[in-house]
């Protein structure tokens, strides 16, 4: 079937519009789906297709057709990408617009539902739909089971049976749209646009799900833009208007993540804009970067990295005075944070200071011991923090207060927060530090930006206390130990709080404390050789606080004072040697000199042996590795084919319950409807009719037929029963209605007189009161227009400068778009002139080709010819010489023939004119058993059979001599001559084996053509050899053959051969060569065939 001719676009519009009017808009779509993707639709105009895309998105939205949507959408975009960049803005904000707007309409329709139902609550639509998990995730048998039966309110269910599946289709919409504006240079402006629109759709309904999915959906096209590059509408991200975009919407994306408190999102953001910014050529705004640093700030408070959230407050507060610099010398406000006044900067040092009060001094890592180093993990994770943040080095707390001290940080920095620094910092009071810091603790608790500060400062507190209790005393009670550590009320600390606080620091070796809990007394460790960590906090790995004397210091422990004794001791005795002893120095560069070179001779093989070890390592790991691997794919070989079993049991298990419990469902469902009925058709008896007693009836004893009677009866009787109280009660009403109106007559005319009275007097009233009304909103307009008629002139200027803005913007805007358009268009002729010359020279390229490949094979089938032309001529030389030599042999086979006939008739002749006596035979030789008549007849021999007739050559030679045959017409011979023939048989011995050929009778030469078949067809193919033997003579031409066809007959042997009639003459005795003419007898000698 052929398909169906092309329609024009706005046939298509008007064919769909008349289905929307007669209520068919699913086909209206179905028909422009199907023009809108049909590829001879690109052949159409825009203007002519626009109309037509904006009705296709329009029934979309209305029949929440996503998928359809997003093949037309997609198909447009190929078609008008190349010509006409704002019509396909244009539609796909349309599209966007109408699914928002249905997304609006559905929630004010639930608000409607929900407040005629139970009336206006608190809760709005936005939270109620903050309970749907999933956009994307299908309804569930089971999740339709739980919300039927859990205690969700009406108004969740109404919004989620009416506003969540338009909120679908609004995610699918920004999905569509992003998708197919994906890494198109001419459609950046769109999708960036698009994708803010999506956060402030995640942001306002607090779709946190959507919004991962939509922070990895932007994150893989921006690396598909890399691999993607070559394409022609390919992003640039090098040009920096791009880039810009692109930073844009990641800052959005990491506000919305942060909003949403989705720390894991935005720190991945934070990364992106990273990324983007080492791309960046130029610098990034400063309020941007204000922006980032901000944020990272509350990303690392939330996950507790108070080491690197203080170093964000620090960048934070430097880009701060770096921009307030900038704008004080005259920079532009556009590029740095706006209205930066001292109590700013102020809040900013007090935060920088603050946070880096609360880094912990006691290691948070998990290390054990200061020689023990931080793991690869943690390493890696604080370089790619400092790479975020910008910073050569990792941060410590020493070099973040060394930091704040240079910059002036400390004076600009709250006065409670200064004494907070001198306290923890500064001063050593370990008997008063908790009490002088409480009123502070107190000032912190109160503002709500600083409150979560507390509990690392109280972290710090009791580290410094314990630090300065240890340098003072030896023993302390629990008691006062936690008398000391006593804090305002809402942040006060327990007795195990602080017993879990110096196990962890003893535990990770920045405290050296022994809890006695028989006593209850604190003993701090003075042992002179005792660890160095212990006696120096904060030194330990790991530990935020790397600098030793950043700990106040009131005097020198034991262990201190015997360290540095002994070290100064030893580097005395040292100096001594050296001066007193000259050998101990020569000994010593002796030494020194064999571990160099014990060194160097093993370091070859210690790499080789490190090398070795390497690979013996990993053998035995990847060994590890398959054996391990092995052993689990068989165990979870083992375990699938459990399941299956199970499964294939538990499902035939689960499908026989199913089956038994529907039968006995639908058998309890039959009686329970049989009983139903009855007991629905007996309450409808006792309703409906009266009279009727089923008191004592029992319902499964009844059936539909008695049923029925019983209604019929009852029925009957009520007939009766109403058509006499009808009757009676008709005449009733007649008499009654009579009297009522007899009566009526006499007061009609006072109730019209006073019911005239009541409109007249209402009249008066409402005529009253809107003149009244009109009035007063008269004077109030009045009023009103001498107030507002001063604010005209100032209006006027204002919207004159505006328009005046405007227009100067206008036109400097369209400049540089014409600019734009103009490198575009040169950039693009001078694509189309390369694309030709290329297209150009790939086609001169093939026709070269195509002539050489034509040559080629030209020159081929020249050769093959010539080839085949020498064959065909050599094929014919030696068929011609071959023709040549045949006839050669023909030739002297012919005169072969000749002479033997010759010979053979001059035989004849012979013995016809010779005698008849025989000599007597040799003892090898056979007498001839054939007549005269048949030897002198020649030919191959001939058995003595019935109707055996002879030849015609023999018959022939017979009439010449006048002689008879057998086996002819004539009479047969005479009984003397079969008697004399009969005689000479006697006489010679019979003898087998082989006869000459001269002994044969008639037998004719070897090389004679036997008589040929009469309906043998004549042909040349068997001829007699020549032999130079045989020519007796003669030039050596072969007689010609009578029949060349002719095959030899067979020879008779033994009793069958004619004896010879003794006309020839016996052979001479002995067994030398005889010619063929010197004897008629033969012996076993070769005789030439002329001779025979």
């Amino acid at each position: 079937m052929p398909p169906p001719p092309h329609t024009r676009p706005e046939n298509v519009l008007k064919r769909a519009q008349e289905l929307i009017g007669v209520g068919q808009q699913q086909a209206a779509l179905s028909i422009l789906h199907e023009h809108v993707t049909s590829k001879r639709t690109r052949n159409s105009t825009i203007t002519a297709l626009e109309p037509v895309m904006l009705l296709f998105v329009e029934l979309c939205v209305d029949l929440r057709k996503g998928k359809s949507a997003k093949d037309g959408l997609y198909n447009y975009k190929n078609t008008s990408q190349n010509t006409n960049v704002a019509t396909i803005e244009l539609v796909f904000r349309r599209f966007i617009e109408l699914a928002e707007q249905k997304v609006q309409e559905a929630q004010a329709k639930a608000d409607e539902i929900s407040a005629q139902e139970a009336g206006q609550t608190g809760e709005t639509t936005d939270a109620s739909l903050a309970n749907v998990t999933d956009l994307e995730a299908m309804e569930t048998p089971e999740s339709i089971l739980l919300s039927t039966v859990s205690g969700e309110q009406s108004k969740d269910r109404t919004d989620r049976a009416i506003v969540t599946p338009w909120l679908k289709f609004l995610w699918e919409t920004y999905r569509t749209v992003l998708d197919i504006f994906k890494n198109n240079a001419r459609l950046e402006v769109m999708y960036q646009t698009t994708a803010h629109q999506a956060f402030q759709f995640c942001q306002k309904y607090t779709r946190k799900t959507e919004f991962r999915r939509l922070c990895e959906l932007l994150r893989n096209h921006l690396q598909n833009a890399a691999k993607y590059s070559q394409q022609v509408h390919a992003i640039n991200l090098s040009d920096p208007e791009t880039l810009q975009r692109h930073l844009d919407t990641r800052f959005m994306q990491l506000n919305v993540a942060v909003e949403l408190e989705l720390w894991q999102e935005a720190f991945k953001s934070v990364e992106d804009i990273h990324t983007l910014l080492s791309l960046s050529r130029r610098q990034p705004k400063n309020s941007m970067m204000a922006n980032y640093y901000e944020k990272l700030t509350r990303i690392f408070l939330v996950s507790e990295n108070y080491l690197f959230h203080a170093a964000a407050w620090s960048r934070y507060y430097n880009l701060l005075t770096v921009s307030a610099r900038q704008v004080a010398a005259g920079a532009t406000k556009k590029d740095n944070p706006t209205n930066i006044s001292d109590a700013d900067l102020s809040k900013a040092a007090s935060f920088v200071l603050l946070s880096a009060l609360s880094i912990p001094v006691i290691s948070t890592s998990r290390s054990r011991g200061a020689l023990i180093d931080v793991d690869a993990a943690r390493s890696n994770k604080n370089a790619r923090l400092t790479n975020l943040l910008g910073m050569s080095s990792a941060p410590s707390r020493s070099i973040l207060f060394k930091d704040a001290l240079n910059k002036d940080i400390l004076q600009r920095a709250k006065p409670e927060i200064r004494n907070l620094y001198n306290i923890l910092e500064t001063d050593f009071h370990p008997k008063s530090i908790c009490q002088k810091v409480s009123p502070i603790l107190s000032q912190i608790g109160a503002d709500e930006e600083m409150k979560k500060y507390v509990l690392p400062l109280q972290q710090v507190l009791l580290t410094r206390l314990f630090q300065q209790l240890s340098q003072v005393y030896t023993d302390v009670k629990m008691d006062d130990v936690l008398a000391l550590a006593q804090f305002p009320d809402p942040f006060q600390v327990s007795a195990g709080t602080i017993e879990k606080f110096i196990m962890n620091g003893c535990k990770k070796g920045d405290l050296s404390i022994r809890i006695d809990h028989s006593t209850g007394i604190l003993t701090f460790d003075s042992d002179v050789f005792s660890s160095a960590k212990a006696m120096h906090p904060g030194s330990g790995a790991g530990s935020a606080e790397s600098d030793a004397s950043s700990v106040q210091r009131l005097q020198s422990t034991p262990a201190e004072i015997v360290r540095s004794q002994l070290s100064r001791l030893s580097k005395a005795l040292y100096v001594a040697v050296q001066y007193v002893d000259p050998a101990f120095n020569e000994e010593r560069q002796k030494s020194k000199l064999a571990a160099l070179k014990r060194a160097e001779a093993g370091a070859a093989k210690e790499h080789t042996d490190l090398i070795a070890r390497r690979d013996v390592i990993q053998k035995k790991k990847e060994l590890a590795a398959n054996a391990q691997l092995a052993k689990q794919r068989e165990e979870e070989q083992k375990k699938r084919a459990r399941q299956l079993e199970q499964q294939a049991a538990e499902t035939e298990r689960l499908a026989q319950e199913t089956r038994d419990r529907e039968e006995r469902r639908i058998q309890a469902e039959r009686k329970k409807v049989q009983r139903e009925e009855a007991a629905k058709q007996l309450e409808e008896l006792k309703k409906g009719v009266k009279g009727v007693d089923i008191t004592g009836l029992d319902i499964d004893d009844l059936d539909t037929g008695r049923i029925r009677m019983l209604k019929l009866q009852a029925l009957e009787r009520e007939k009766n029963e109403i058509g006499e109280k009808l009757r009676v009660a008709g005449k009733r009403i007649d008499h009654m209605e009579r009297a009522y109106r007899k009566e009526e007559i006499k007061h009609l005319p006072e109730d019209y007189a006073a019911q005239r009275d009541r409109d007249l007097k209402a009249y008066e009233k409402s005529k009253m009161e809107t003149l009244q009304t009109a009035e007063l909103k008269h004077k109030e307009e009045v009023a009103l227009k001498h107030r507002l008629s001063r604010l005209v002139s100032p209006y006027e200027k204002f919207k004159r400068e505006i328009t005046e803005q405007r227009h100067a913007d206008f036109e400097k805007r369209r400049k540089a778009a014409e600019r734009e358009l103009n490198a575009q268009m040169d950039k693009r002729r001078r694509e189309v002139r390369e694309r030709k010359i290329a297209e150009k020279r790939r086609l001169e390229e093939e026709e070269r080709t195509r002539r050489e490949e034509e040559e080629r094979a030209r020159i081929e089938e020249e050769e093959a010819a010539r080839a085949a032309e020498e064959k065909r001529i050599k094929d014919a030389e030696a068929k011609a010489e071959a023709e040549k030599r045949r006839q050669e042999r023909a030739e002297t086979a012919r005169k072969q023939m000749e002479r033997e006939e010759e010979a053979e008739r001059r035989r004849l002749e012979r013995k016809q004119q010779g005698g008849a006596g025989a000599a007597p035979s040799r003892s090898f030789e056979r007498p001839s058993e054939r007549p005269v008549g048949d030897a002198s007849s020649g030919g191959p021999p001939r058995l003595q059979l019935a109707g055996n007739r002879p030849t015609w050559r023999e018959r022939e030679a017979a009439r010449a001599r006048g002689e008879v045959l057998p086996g002819d017409n004539a009479a047969a011979p005479s009984a003397p001559a079969a008697e004399e023939r009969a005689a000479p048989e006697e006489a010679a011995p019979r003898r087998s084996g082989y006869v000459p050929p001269a002994l044969r009778g008639n037998a004719p030469g070897p090389d004679s053509a036997p008589p040929a078949p009469a309906d043998a067809p004549p042909t040349a193919r068997w001829q007699p050899r020549a032999r130079g033997l045989e020519r007796e003579g003669n030039d050596g031409a072969a007689p010609p053959t009578e029949n060349p066809t002719a095959r030899w007959q067979s020879r008779a042997r033994g009793p069958e051969r004619d004896d010879n009639d003794g006309s020839t003459p016996p052979p001479p005795s002995g067994g030398a060569y005889r010619a063929p003419g010197a004897s008629g007898g033969s012996g076993g000698a070769y005789r030439p065939p002329g001779r025979r």
